[in-house]
């Protein structure tokens, strides 16, 4: 039941869009299903893209277009979202690069009346129909180190050694996580208002949903896996080039450094170095290990910022 005048919603619908041409129009297409009942109100915060993504957005009645005036990234995208998204009682903030299920949004809202849940995330599938994993648990040195030296493989190593839940059990049945991918959340008004702006000034891209999901446990809400919310995910739609790869471990860093400090991140940055020195043959690794240790050249990665 769209919405696009003032009215409170049920959910208001947050996409970040940066050159989508190739997926928005499906995924917007999808919202109806998915949100069932349930009234929403759907906004485009776009990057600046310059595929076409624009026009086509303007042509659909049913969703508003918002010009974020340049590319702010992820977080400054959301930001920019949460400030017009209108009197409602949760946030969908989403990449537009997926399809919604039908009832996925209603059973992610659905999900937000247990006691003190602030998010939920929905079961995420790929296109081969795989689940993917994308629960996690908050970052550790011994966690990096793990994913450094296995990877995917041992994928019922212990917890202490590995941030990604790989265990498919683990998708079979509602739970809580610390934290999961930021495709795709659901967060109620409540905890939206008490959490705040997303770190833009930090985070451009990777690591804001690490930093969102602290927030909100630190606040007292949980992060709720709904396994019977379906939505399938094209990851990298909007394109992936390498120096992505090296701002993800920058920004893990930051992250890192920003709640343990900078000795203790400086043991993390370690662990992410020795990461892509075993990945060495591969040039995206190599990349992001000369930027992982030379902090001087994080300004020359999207989203510029001094280390």
């Amino acid at each position: 039941m769209p919405s696009t005048g003032s009215d409170e919603v049920d959910c208001a619908i947050i996409v970040i869009a940066y050159n989508s041409a190739d997926h928005i129009e499906r995924f917007l297409d999808s919202i109806p299903a998915a949100a069932g009942d349930l009234r929403v109100r759907c906004l485009v915060v776009d990057n600046q893209s310059h595929d076409g993504t624009r026009e086509l957005v303007r042509r659909r009645p049913d969703v508003t277009l918002v010009d974020s005036g340049g590319n702010l990234g992820y977080s400054g995208g959301i930001n920019v979202g949460r400030a017009l998204a209108g009197r409602c009682s949760s946030l969908l903030i989403v990449n537009p690069d997926l399809d919604l299920e039908a009832g996925a949004i209603a059973k992610l809202y659905a999900a937000l009346d247990a006691p003190t849940v602030g998010v939920t995330v929905p079961m995420m599938r790929g296109r081969d129909d795989e689940v993917l994993p994308t629960l996690r648990r908050e970052p550790t040195i011994l966690r990096a180190l793990g994913e450094a030296l296995f990877g995917d493989r041992f994928p019922s190593r212990p917890a202490w050694l590995s941030e990604t839940v790989r265990d498919p059990a683990a998708y079979r049945e509602a739970r809580d996580a610390e934290w999961a991918t930021g495709a795709v959340l659901c967060v109620s008004s409540e905890c939206d208002a008490a959490v705040g702006d997303w770190d833009e000034g930090r985070f451009f891209l990777y690591s804001e949903e690490t930093d969102f999901a602290v927030r909100v446990r630190n606040l007292g809400y949980r992060v709720r896996y709904v396994p019977d919310a379906h939505v399938r995910h094209d990851d990298g739609g909007s394109g992936r080039p390498a120096t992505l790869d090296a701002l993800a471990s920058v920004n893990r860093i930051r992250y890192y450094e920003k709640y343990h400090g900078r000795l203790a991140a400086s043991m993390f940055r370690a662990v992410l170095a020795l990461k892509h020195v075993l990945r060495y043959w591969d040039p995206d690794d190599r990349l992001a290990l000369r930027h992982v240790c030379r902090r001087s050249s994080w300004v020359d990665l999207p989203g510029a910022r001094a280390g």
